[in-house]
C-alpha cells in the first residue's frame, strides 16, 4: 500500500506540474511528498523526474512509468467502486440453508419475492433438517428454528416459534384424548429424529415450570412432513411447530391436545458470519424476513 501511495502522489505531481501544487491538493507536506517520489526512484533505481529552479518534466523511463502507473491507480479506484457498489446494493449469488419443512412452506415464497424486488440477486437454497456449518459450506445466511448452539456466527432473532401437542380426531376416538402430561406415557408419540433428547417431550406446567415428560413410539422420522402426515391419518400424537400443522388445527384435521401445559416458545433466526462489513444482499434478505415473519406469524392465527 506504500508503494501504491507514491505511485499516487507521482502521478498528482505530474498531473499538477510540481510538488507544491501536488501537496495542497493532496494535503500534504511538500517535504512529504519530495520524500516520497526520492523513495519510489530509490525502489525502481531509476530517475522518474528531471528538476530544475523552473520546470518538472518527465524522464523517458518516468514517461512510461506514469502511464503504467495511471492504468493500475484507474483499475484500483474501479475495483474499489465494485466492491462498494456491492455493499450498498444487493447483488450477486446468495447461498441460504434451511430447514426442508420452513423452506418448503414459508421460506421458498418468501424468497421468490425477494428476488422479484432485487434483479440482481440469484440465491442457492440448500434444504436440509441436519444442522450444517455455515463457514465450511460457504453459506452466506442460515435459517434456524430452536435453541441455537454456541457459535461465532451473528444469530438475529425473526419471529417466535410456537409448537403444538396434537393428534387426528380418528385418533383420539380410538385411544382417548390425554388430559395430563402422564397420560402420554399410554399413547403412540410419533418422534423427531433431530429432538435434542429424544424419548423426551418438554411442556410448561399451569405455573409456568417446564417439565420432562417421558414418551415412546413406534414411529421414528428425520422429517415433520412424514411425522405430520402420520398423525392426519390417525397414527399417533405429534409434537410439532404451529407453522407446520396451522391450517390443520384450523381446518380440525387435528386436535390440540394438553392447552393447559402448551410447549416452550422457540424462535426463528437468521445466522450469518460475523464481520464490520455485511453484504447488502444478506442484510437485506435478513431484513426482508423481518418484514414477513416479524411480529405474530400468519401460521398462528386463528
Amino acid at each position: 500500500m506504500d508503494r501504491m501511495a507514491s505511485m499516487a502522489v507521482f502521478t498528482k505531481v505530474v498531473g499538477t506540474g510540481s510538488f507544491s501544487a501536488a501537496a495542497r491538493e493532496m494535503k500534504l507536506s511538500q517535504a512529504s511528498v519530495t520524500k516520497q517520489i526520492q523513495e519510489l526512484e530509490g525502489w525502481l533505481g531509476v530517475r522518474l523526474l528531471n528538476r530544475t529552479t523552473r520546470r518538472l518534466s518527465l524522464t523517458e523511463i518516468g514517461t512510461g512509468f506514469y502511464e503504467r502507473c495511471t492504468r493500475i491507480l484507474a483499475a484500483i479506484e474501479e475495483a474499489r467502486s465494485a466492491a462498494g457498489a456491492l455493499q450498498s446494493t444487493p447483488r450477486g449469488r446468495l447461498r441460504i440453508n434451511a430447514p426442508v419443512s420452513f423452506g418448503l412452506l414459508h421460506l421458498a415464497p418468501v424468497v421468490t419475492e425477494f428476488l422479484k424486488l432485487y434483479p440482481d440477486v440469484s440465491v442457492e437454497m440448500l434444504v436440509n433438517d441436519r444442522v450444517v456449518d455455515l463457514l465450511e459450506g460457504k453459506f452466506d445466511v442460515g435459517v434456524r428454528i430452536g435453541r441455537l448452539r454456541d457459535s461465532s456466527l451473528i444469530a438475529r432473532r425473526i419471529a417466535p416459534i410456537r409448537l403444538a401437542v396434537c393428534a387426528a380426531p380418528e385418533y383420539l376416538a380410538r385411544h382417548g384424548v390425554p388430559q395430563t402430561p402422564d397420560d402420554l406415557v399410554n399413547h403412540n408419540c410419533l418422534e423427531y429424529t433431530y429432538f435434542e433428547s429424544r424419548g423426551e417431550w418438554r411442556l410448561l406446567d399451569p405455573a409456568g415450570t417446564e417439565i420432562v415428560v417421558p414418551v415412546s413410539g413406534r414411529y421414528l422420522a428425520n422429517n415433520a412432513d412424514v411425522l405430520r402426515s402420520t398423525a392426519i391419518a390417525g397414527g399417533g400424537i405429534i409434537l410439532v411447530p404451529t407453522f407446520l400443522v396451522g391450517d390443520d388445527l384450523r381446518s380440525g384435521r387435528l386436535v390440540r391436545l394438553l392447552p393447559h401445559y402448551p410447549p416452550p416458545e422457540q424462535a426463528l433466526y437468521a445466522l450469518y458470519p460475523p464481520g464490520r462489513h455485511l453484504s447488502a444482499k444478506v442484510r437485506s434478505f435478513v431484513d426482508f424476513l423481518v418484514v414477513r415473519f416479524g411480529g405474530r406469524p400468519t401460521w398462528d392465527d386463528t
